[in-house]
């Protein structure tokens, strides 16, 4: 992959750079110390939902591995590691009794990270829901949401002041429309009402969760959510091409944003699924507990969108314009005419395009919405087929000159006058992806699914070098660091 963009931009002293993980794509350990099922074991098991049939059993083997792993972020110079608790290791059912085995894992992951020097960033809720508030209904119940909060309030007692920054949910729009609307996420469901449900539940946790971290923690106690805020364009000027693109942009960005920041649900949202549903779930106060004040906002970015009117083909389980899985129900709701269009390469292993100047707009674009909330870019990379060289390294090129173009948009944007606080580069190992398993490979750090050995791949060099210096390396010293 070549690059347009120079090398040698300089960040600030006060810039974090960290790196992130989810729990279910690294820990393994599924069936360890009172660890209960979770959505994602229930799917990964069943013939046909993740390809090869890979599941999350062993995954990275991280559960046995801490002090290794974080010996390896030490290596790279981080300074903060952005995590996930497995909700059914601290809580085996989703509610009742706490299991104290999955609290002293994370409160001493806790502990090795800060003697480490490494701040922990904490994030409740990476897609792994316990299994038996899925089978009383998933976040299409809002009993789920009130369970999240319980769950909350104990992490937070338990973990306290020495974590960072506390995220609730990741992607929840991957949540609900993932997985209850197209199914190729867990649980697999297909019913456009139960996800829209699920976003208004999802958006309820976030709020009561923050509410219940700072009912223990104190007011100040830093919260955060991460969006993947999707970069879509329409296609040409035509007005159809156009409301095909509001459309996306108000079920991909609007129903959380609205919500969470502004504290009210986009007007359009209602028009567009008013055949699906008339938003009853949506109870008298509820906007107001779901916005709380954030800290930061995280946001996660790996391509850009085009869209024009049209009627979209029906999916056929095999990756679609969309940068999803495709399915024969669509994620979309309420843009039923919204057409995904090929966009133009270079493009990763999981088909995404490679767009630098997205990450800029967006950045750009909230901050000129919200001038005074802070941002922090919590994932972005890219995952290609790597494999280990005759001389024991890793050399994957096409992802350093990835990440050297995305963050140089980060300076770019900081140059615009952006808040941006932190970035963390995903991943830090290779892991379970989801859907496709373990096909596509997004670390810095390799590993050989096999012997569960890591190698920092030449990605993982020139980030500790980029670390170091503050000052990003040319794509050509990665071979050599």
């Amino acid at each position: 992959m070549t690059t347009t963009r120079p090398s040698g931009r300089q960040f600030p002293d006060a810039f974090v750079w960290g790196s992130a993980t989810a729990s279910y794509q690294i820990e393994g350990a599924v069936d360890v110390d009172g660890r209960g099922p979770s959505i994602w074991d229930t799917f990964s098991r069943t013939p046909g939902k993740v390809l090869n049939g890979d599941t999350g059993d062993v995954a990275a083997d991280h559960y046995h591995r801490v002090p290794h792993d974080i010996a390896i972020m030490s290596q790279l110079g981080l300074q903060a590691y952005r995590f996930s608790l497995a909700w059914p290791r601290i809580q085996p059912t989703g509610s009742g009794e706490f299991n104290q085995a999955g609290l002293d894992f994370y409160s001493d992951l806790v502990d090795q990270l800060i003697a480490a020097g490494i701040d922990p960033v904490v994030t409740l809720y990476h897609w792994d829901l316990p299994q038996p508030l899925e089978d009383a209904g998933g976040w299409a119940n809002r009993e789920t949401a009130l369970r999240f909060a319980e769950y909350a309030r104990k992490v937070a007692e338990v973990l306290g002041d020495r974590v960072k920054l506390w995220t609730t949910l990741n992607e929840p729009w991957c949540s609900a429309f993932l997985g209850y609307a197209s199914g190729v996420h867990a649980p697999g469901v297909t019913d456009d009402e139960k996800a829209l449900r699920a976003v208004h539940h999802l958006n309820l946790a976030h709020g009561l969760a923050a509410r219940a971290i700072k009912d223990v923690l104190g007011q100040d106690a830093p919260i955060s959510i991460t969006l993947n805020l999707h970069v879509t364009r329409a296609a040409s000027d035509d007005p159809a091409d156009v409301e095909a693109k509001r459309r996306i942009d108000t079920i991909a960005n609007e129903v959380f944003l609205g919500p969470v920041v502004d504290g009210e649900y986009p007007k359009e949202v209602f028009a567009d699924t008013a055949d699906i549903t008339d938003w009853s779930f949506v109870l008298d106060g509820d906007l107001d507990l779901i916005q709380v004040p954030l800290s930061v906002l995280g946001v996660n970015y790996y391509s850009t969108g085009r869209v024009k009117y049209g009627t979209p083909p029906v999916g056929d389980g095999k990756p679609g314009p969309d940068g999803h899985r495709s399915s024969p129900n669509s994620p979309w709701v309420g843009a039923t005419h919204a057409e995904w269009l090929p966009q133009p390469g270079p493009h990763t292993a999981m088909g995404w395009n490679i767009e630098p100047e997205g990450l800029v707009e967006l950045l750009v674009g909230l901050h000129e919405r919200y001038p005074g909330l802070p941002l922090a870019i919590t994932e972005n990379g890219a995952a290609f087929y790597d494999t280990l060289s005759e001389d024991g390294r890793v050399h994957d090129e096409d992802r350093v000159a990835y990440l050297h173009d995305h963050i140089d948009a980060v300076g770019e944007a900081l140059d615009k006058g952006v808040d941006v606080q932190a970035y963390f580069v995903w991943s830090l190992l290779d892991n379970f992806e989801w859907a496709y398993g373990y096909d596509r490979r997004f670390g810095v750090v390799h590993v050989d699914y096999d012997t569960l050995e890591r190698t920092v791949k030449d990605s993982g060099r020139w980030f500790a070098e980029l670390v170091r210096t503050r000052t990003i390396p040319t794509i050509e010293s990665a071979a050599t660091l």
